[in-house]
């Protein structure tokens, strides 16, 4: 496993680059309305990267296989679709969940977050889905300094998801982040205590459950990268990404937009 562990030079690019993805996520908030497409809202976020951020949609044409390049600049996820939904001239109607996953580069390095939008009122369950998926991210966050090792993260996320009822993804995990899009280590949301990598400053990474109302199972769709569940139960995921800081960590992608931390959060970076 090659980890890349980022000096000053790369942790202040890290940061420049996390929050303009966050705020990219700001401006398209007003924007999240019964009857939008997704297409009119990745139009919106790729004009907003390219002209206004000077920067790069890391998703657009991003090919890992060599074979399906993804055609889109950001991935928008609605109801049942766990990740990776290709934006389309289909339009959002109230009720509806969406995530929207936000890539962008800037000089070089990547800042990589997403949200759960609620469209127009949504019912208690998908609402409660949203709220507990945010918190089993954060209690995963929380977890985050030197000497932890990845399995105490994905533990305290899995515990906490599976109390409430739900069950967690496991194909899909978060990923070392920096100058490459997805690098190691690979950041699962399951675990056991004690196991897989240690933590040590320097380290850059996304933490991003995705949580399923019903069971686990899942299917690739035939585009090729739109990822559902099984059972068609509804599904939810946020993503941060985190510096493994000298005394714990600091949350990159935030901007003024960001929702508030859960109660149990004292800082967003320490």
């Amino acid at each position: 496993m090659t980890i890349t562990f980022k000096d000053e030079h790369g942790i202040a690019g890290m940061r420049v680059a996390g929050r303009l993805a966050s705020e990219v996520l700001d401006y398209l908030t007003p924007h999240v309305q019964p009857g939008v497409t997704t297409n009119a809202l990745d139009k919106l976020a790729f004009d907003h990267i390219t002209q206004v951020q000077q920067a790069i949609p890391a998703p657009l044409n991003y090919n890992p296989s060599g074979r399906n390049p993804y055609p889109k600049s950001i991935c928008t996820s609605i109801n049942h679709q766990v990740c990776h939904g290709i934006p389309s001239d289909k339009a959002l109607k109230k009720g509806d969940i969406v995530n929207i996953d936000i890539t962008v580069i800037k000089d070089g390095w990547h800042g990589d977050t997403s949200r759960m939008f609620i469209v127009g009122e949504g019912s208690i369950a998908a609402k409660r889905l949203c709220q507990l998926t945010y918190e089993a991210m954060w209690h995963g966050i929380v977890k985050v300094k030197p000497g932890v090792r990845l399995g105490d993260i994905g533990h305290a996320i899995q515990t906490f998801a599976e109390g409430q009822g739900f069950s967690i993804v496991r194909e899909f995990c978060g990923h070392g982040i920096g100058q490459v899009f997805h690098e190691d280590p690979q950041v699962l949301h399951y675990g056991k205590p004690g196991t897989l990598e240690e933590l040590k400053p320097g380290m850059t990474f996304t933490i991003e459950p995705m949580v399923n109302a019903g069971k686990r199972d899942i299917k690739e769709m035939g585009d090729g990268w739109t990822i559902i569940t099984r059972d068609h139960s509804l599904s939810a995921q946020w993503e941060h990404t985190v510096l493994v800081t000298p005394t714990g960590y600091e949350v990159l992608t935030l901007s003024s937009g960001s929702p508030a931390p859960p109660a149990f959060v004292t800082t967003t970076a320490c």
